[in-house]
């Protein structure tokens, strides 16, 4: 279920995307075609196998033009989908059907390719301590939709933006002289702004993990483009004290490898910006 928050960010993408593709004209085809009253009911086919999810965005797609069309869903997001199944019914006017169709298409296509990566990868560590983590790597102003997906895929969300944690990488460390310089300047700044939000570092060495651990104040390590070995040296140096995320450079070849590691997150990239959208298709036939 959306929060409220993140559902006034999808009642607002969704009226400027209707703006876009209707300009101030409307849908010529749907006028030209037949009379804006004409009956109709329209059901979505799978025509691929994955993840099923952004049934509640398409569902508030088709009300915010039409509140009057009949939405009845058979599946529920988060579901497997083989091709011939029935994802959801409607049932209205054809004018509003047709005109909300490709909108609601391109958010259930693409969150599903998302949230069938996305299974995939947690699949591929099931049974180590190893949460899987989006990035920011989003595309600009889908960041709701995309995490969405990546939560209905069984992953977690990292940060949302760049409010909700501080994340010291490797360009913040170096303008701030070096890690103990950037650590003291970051806890002075969340002082000085009564900051609740945790802190992570991003490490790119051993010798940087031993810098992190002195200072002792961070919530999270990012270990950086390490090797395995690399990995496993970090995770038995920390010990336990503070979380552990690795990321760069994991695929799914060798997502488990560093799974076992001990790691406690894994943030991939490639969830939200290396996706391939599922095929879905919306059949119509006149009442």
């Amino acid at each position: 279920m959306l929060t409220e928050r993140e559902k006034y960010q999808v009642q607002e993408h969704i009226k400027i995307s209707f703006r876009e593709d209707f300009s101030d004209q409307g849908d010529h085809s749907s006028k030209s075609s037949f009379h804006e009253e004409t009956q109709a009911s329209a059901v979505l086919i799978s025509k691929d196998t994955g993840i099923i999810a952004g049934i509640e965005i398409a569902e508030l797609v088709f009300h915010f033009l039409d509140p009057e069309l009949k939405f009845n869903q058979f599946i529920e997001d988060g579901q497997c989908i083989e091709p011939g199944m029935k994802i959801f019914e409607l049932k209205g006017r054809a004018s509003s059907i047709l005109s909300a169709e490709r909108l609601a298409l391109n958010y259930l296509q693409r969150m599903s390719g998302i949230a069938t990566i996305t299974a995939a990868y947690v699949d591929a560590v099931s049974g180590t301590k190893a949460q899987i983590l989006d990035t920011r790597k989003t595309s600009p102003g889908l960041r709701v939709f995309e995490k969405m997906a990546v939560k209905i895929g069984g992953g977690k969300n990292h940060r949302f933006g760049l409010y909700d944690m501080i994340m010291l990488k490797d360009n913040h460390i170096d303008y701030a002289g070096g890690i103990k310089a950037a650590l003291d300047s970051c806890y002075k700044y969340k002082e000085a702004n009564s900051l609740d939000i945790p802190v992570e570092i991003e490490t790119r060495s051993l010798t940087d993990v031993e810098k992190v651990l002195r200072d002792g104040r961070v919530d999270r390590i990012m270990l950086d483009n390490f090797s395995l070995e690399e990995t496993r040296k970090a995770v038995e140096l920390i010990n336990g004290r503070i979380e552990i995320e690795s990321s760069g450079g994991i695929t799914l070849s060798n997502l488990r490898a560093y799974a076992d590691c001990g790691v406690d997150f894994i943030s991939i990239g490639a969830l939200t910006h290396h996706i391939k959208s599922l095929d879905l298709s919306l059949k119509a036939s006149i009442s």
